[in-house]
């Protein structure tokens, strides 16, 4: 990795950038994409320009598909990304989250068969962790994997998998020892979304779209090589990913100060004169104090990743403010719009933007998850209670297993 360079260096790099993004980062029009097949094939035209251009992976070895660039090469880069549309929304988890953990966990012989493809693009992966019976104690799956020679066979069931239709691979996590505590016979592996009993199955979203999917398992075949990470150790990695999937949602398109929803609100209330209302501008207020504090808090997140360090519970606040200000935008656009944003009467997409904003609070792990996270892994509070901890998982009433 490149480890040193002048002001005058970054300088020139940024106009690369800029000179690259004006060119490329035109939009994408997306009110016509509830499977976000249209985003993700124009995020797959940009990304290869991107690669063409010396503009994709900036900070992952050039052995392995990147740069070798430095963290500021990768601030420079976001904070001019932030100043066009953005691009690469559903390449979030790919490159987000699917991308760092092999980096950090795969082998040398995982990453040099597939980092260069996530870094351009040529594939794109997903990652199963949910269940019918485990969301929010995601440690209860009850997906199998048991090893037949030099391959291990797949069954179960996924929820909430997105983009899961359009994806190449995923990263997975199964049960491998039934024996075990259920936090510790966990294993991660990859696998291909198209192979042999692999189902997916679209959810119908209450916004529209149907980005989310069930994904059932039938006997897949997995080679051992595919494992990441040790056996029976994947919570751990489970966990890393977690962490690098809050950062991702809480600070995916943040490259500086920004306040978008604030600025939209605004205008709004500027245009049908709410302006005037004591309690419009107090509340417009605090969204622009908690936008301008998730920034930074998302910044602070970016910066940790860039200085090679895992994301810890931190990101979590992230995750949790960007919930609160969800709720808050939805809030405001009910006073703002009245019952027109109810009746869809020329609200200009509020509506269903207001229908978006209750994925935030369960998405990437609900906001009672995060707080117990913040309170027991950042500020030190006491463990709730578990009675199952050290209890065989075979000998637990999780899920449809009734022991």
């Amino acid at each position: 990795m490149t480890t040193t360079h002048t002001s005058a260096d970054l300088d020139t790099f940024r106009a690369r950038c800029i000179a690259f993004l004006d060119e490329h980062a035109v939009g994408i029009g997306t009110d016509d994409d509830p499977r976000g097949e249209h985003g993700l094939a124009a995020a797959k035209v940009f990304q290869a320009a991107a690669v063409e251009a010396g503009l994709a992976g900036l900070t992952y070895p050039t052995a392995y598909g990147g740069q070798g660039l430095t963290t500021d090469h990768e601030r420079v880069w976001r904070e001019e990304c932030a100043n066009h549309p953005m691009m690469t929304a559903q390449l979030v988890i790919s490159q987000g989250m699917c991308l760092p953990m092999l980096d950090e966990y795969g082998t040398d012989e995982q990453r040099a068969a597939y980092q260069h493809r996530l870094i351009s693009a040529e594939e794109v992966w997903c990652q199963m962790f949910s269940e019918p019976g485990a969301g929010s104690d995601v440690a209860s799956l009850q997906t199998r994997a048991e090893l037949d020679g030099d391959e291990w066979t797949l069954n179960g069931q996924k929820v909430w998998t997105t983009l899961a239709h359009v994806c190449d691979r995923g990263i997975v996590i199964a049960r491998t020892d039934p024996d075990a505590p259920k936090h510790r016979g966990i294993s991660m592996f990859i696998v291909d979304m198209r192979a042999p009993g692999v189902e997916i199955r679209p959810i119908h979203q209450i916004d529209g779209g149907r980005r989310f999917n069930e994904v059932f398992f039938s006997d897949v075949r997995i080679p051992a090589d595919h494992q990441i990470g040790p056996l029976n150790e994947g919570w751990r990695l489970a966990t890393a990913m977690l962490m690098y999937e809050r950062v991702a949602i809480g600070a995916s398109s943040i490259g500086g100060i920004q306040r978008p929803n604030t600025d939209h609100l605004i205008a709004t209330a500027r245009a049908n004169g709410s302006t005037s209302d004591p309690r419009i501008r107090q509340e417009l207020a605090a969204m622009y104090a908690r936008e301008t504090a998730q920034s930074v808090m998302a910044l602070r997140s970016k910066a940790d990743l860039q200085a090679g360090k895992t994301p810890g519970p931190a990101g979590s606040l992230g995750k949790l403010m960007r919930a609160e200000i969800s709720r808050t935008l939805r809030e405001l656009l009910g006073r703002l719009h009245g019952p027109g944003l109810v009746a869809g009467d020329g609200v200009d997409g509020a509506g269903k933007a207001t229908l978006a904003t209750f994925a935030s609070s369960i998405a990437g792990g609900t906001d009672e998850i995060q707080r117990n996270i913040i309170g027991e892994r950042v500020l030190g509070l006491p463990r709730e209670p578990s009675v199952d901890k050290d209890l065989p998982f075979r000998e637990l009433r999780v899920g449809t297993q009734r022991s």
